[in-house]
Parts: structure tokens; C-alpha cells; sequence
């Protein structure tokens, strides 16, 4: 399972390489973080690694489309996600926006397994497939609201067959601490639905950030209102220090 870390980066640095041979031709960015948690969320918060992870968020992007790996793995490799989003801004205006995305991703789970008698743990990667709806709505430089409808459908007969979940959300963004130091909050309330069970969420992610540095410090807070979803956690949080970074590829006459 080790494989899987040179296997997800030698395709993040490979697209890097191409975007950037390409840059004389096409207007296109590369951005996005790397990091460290001491609790891996999924994209779906109240679903998590229970232990630290190696985190990556990227976005290669050209006029309205992009791809986005969003990958979270332990540092075994032997429990995590692989995500793969493509997406497309429909509406791209100031104030509002609306966005359109599908993905197939892969998560690691462990597993116990009895072959000829002997029972082992193992590790077993289950198959989802998955679209987006996010319209959004930008006030003012400071504050946005938007929505996000997920529909995530599994490709194998057993785990989770059908998870519908709707956020909503709002941001508050560049509230100013000093001279250099930033603050970015992101409150959301959910509801996710799982093959017949049901959870409402509030969620709220606090990200401080230094002008003159390419780190940010990041911490997640999950709070369970209702749920009767199995090993459900009324209370989560984390901590990801990461790396930030973005480069723009303009054409060249």
C-alpha cells in the first residue's frame, strides 16, 4: 500500500509538468495545500480517519475547468481517500457563482479477513462514484454564502450503497489580526443521509494565515445536533498545519 503515496504524487508532479510545458500556449493555474493532521476528515466531516494523515488538496485549472485531487492517507498508507474531481464553473459572475463537479474516489478501509481458517486485518479499497451542485453567492469581498448538494453512489454490493448530504454554508474571509496575520472562518451546517440513516452536523473550520509565509494553521471542529448513523462521534476536531502554494501559466505571444 506504500506504492499508492509514488503512485498519487508522480501524478501530481507529472500534471504539474505538463501544465507548466504548456504555459506558453494556454492560460492555466496549479495551486492548492499539502499538509499534516492529527485527524484526517473526509470531505463529509463526520466520517473521519480517527488518526493522523498526510492531507493534499490541489487544483489544476484552465478558464472554467478544473481537476482537484483531494487525497488523505496514514502515514501507513493502509487507511485513507483518494479523491478525483473534475470541475466546471457554469456561472462565473463577481457575486454569484454555480458549479458543477463529479468525481470517482477510493477509500481505504480496514478489514478482517478468514482465508483457510487463519483470520487476518486487511487492507480493502472500496469504489464510489459521486456529483456536486454548489451555487454561491459572494456579498462582499469579506462575506459569501453558498450551498452544496453531494451524492456519492458505491460500485461494489456491500459498504455504503447511497449517501446524499446538502451544506450549507458561509464564509467569512481576510478578517484582519495585524499587520500580516489573517483569519479566514467557514461555519456549515449539514444534513447527510446514508442507506436509511440520518445525521444533521454543524461544522465549522478556522484557518489563520501570514502574509509573507506559504503556511497556514488550520483546525476543524464537528458537532453532532441528531444521528442515528452506526459509530457515529457527537464531537470531533483537528489540527493541519499546511503548506500553501499557486502558480499561474500565462500565454506567451
Amino acid at each position: 500500500m506504500k506504492s499508492l503515496y509514488i503512485i498519487c504524487f508522480s501524478l501530481v508532479f507529472s500534471f504539474a509538468v505538463a501544465q507548466s510545458v504548456d504555459s506558453t500556449k494556454n492560460i492555466s493555474s496549479f495551486s492548492g495545500s499539502v499538509g499534516f493532521t492529527n485527524n484526517g476528515f473526509s470531505i463529509i466531516p463526520t466520517f473521519s480517519l480517527n488518526s493522523p494523515a498526510f492531507v493534499a488538496n490541489l487544483s489544476f485549472r484552465k478558464k472554467k475547468l478544473s481537476f482537484e485531487p483531494d487525497i488523505r492517507l496514514v502515514p501507513t498508507a493502509e487507511k485513507g481517500g483518494l479523491i478525483w474531481w473534475v470541475r466546471y464553473q457554469l456561472v462565473d459572475k463577481k457575486k454569484f457563482g454555480l458549479r458543477v463537479g463529479t468525481h470517482p474516489a477510493f477509500t481505504l478501509i480496514r478489514r478482517t479477513d478468514t482465508e483457510n481458517g487463519t483470520t487476518k486485518e486487511i487492507t480493502e479499497m472500496l469504489r464510489f462514484l459521486a456529483f456536486e451542485v454548489v451555487p454561491s453567492y459572494q456579498l462582499n469581498n469579506k462575506f459569501g454564502l453558498s450551498a452544496m448538494y453531494l451524492q456519492g453512489n458505491g460500485l461494489q454490493k456491500h459498504g455504503p450503497q447511497l449517501t446524499r448530504v446538502l451544506f450549507l454554508n458561509t464564509n467569512i474571509t481576510n478578517i484582519g489580526l495585524s499587520k500580516n496575520l489573517s483569519f479566514n472562518l467557514f461555519p456549515s451546517i449539514y444534513f447527510l443521509y446514508t442507506d436509511g440513516y440520518r445525521g444533521d452536523y454543524l461544522t465549522v473550520t478556522g484557518a489563520l494565515f501570514h502574509k509573507k509565509l506559504p503556511f497556514s494553521l488550520q483546525s476543524t471542529i464537528n458537532q453532532t445536533f441528531k444521528s442515528d448513523i452506526p459509530n457515529n462521534q457527537n464531537f470531533m476536531w483537528n489540527v493541519t498545519l499546511n503548506y500553501n502554494f499557486k502558480k499561474i501559466y500565462r500565454k506567451i505571444n
